[in-house]
């Protein structure tokens, strides 16, 4: 069992596209509708928005491999690509997604100890990150790798108002 980290660069554009569309209808198709689902999809997930995240210095994708797999992706954020104003002395973790059948391989731990290796790595103090509030089983797994609650936010699926729970990890 190998698993690597591979930093994404614009040749890795639509594939990419492919795992952040299917992890993330994979992981939330079954709790929203479907024309929720397809607006944010294409709008989150399409070529152009994906090339504009990937040209943001401020912003970095990597994909977690598995046997040489591409198994999930992690997508971070500093300084205005965040999603909230947070400081500059902080790191978004925006997406840490892994493909239903590399789940419980410890991809995810993985993912977040790389997450804190790149904040540590820009002279961060601090992580954050957004996780639905329906979503039990990341809050929980978030909860055992060291972040707490320490607030929430609006998150638009399509047309209808969800609430993020914000989680913090301090690091320094």
């Amino acid at each position: 069992m190998t698993i690597s980290l591979k930093k994404c660069t614009h040749e890795d554009l639509l594939n990419l596209q492919k795992i952040s569309y299917e992890t993330f209808n994979d992981t939330f198709k079954e709790q929203n509708s479907p024309k929720n689902m397809k607006d944010y999809l294409d709008r989150a997930f399409s070529l152009e928005q994906l090339q504009k995240e990937l040209t943001n210095n401020s912003s970095q994708f990597f994909f977690a491999c598995f046997n040489n797999e591409v198994a999930g992706y992690l997508k971070v954020n500093v300084d205005e690509a965040q999603s909230e104003k947070m400081g500059n002395d902080v790191l978004e973790v925006e997406r840490i997604y892994i493909k239903h059948n590399y789940q419980k391989l410890g991809l995810g731990k993985y993912l977040v100890n790389k997450a804190v290796e790149i904040a540590l790595a820009f002279d961060k103090r601090k992580i954050w990150l957004g996780v639905w509030e329906k979503n039990e089983n990341a809050i929980a797994f978030y909860e055992k790798m060291g972040f707490r609650q320490s607030g929430a936010h609006s998150f638009y699926m399509g047309d209808e108002q969800q609430i993020d729970l914000i989680m913090c990890k301090t690091l320094i």
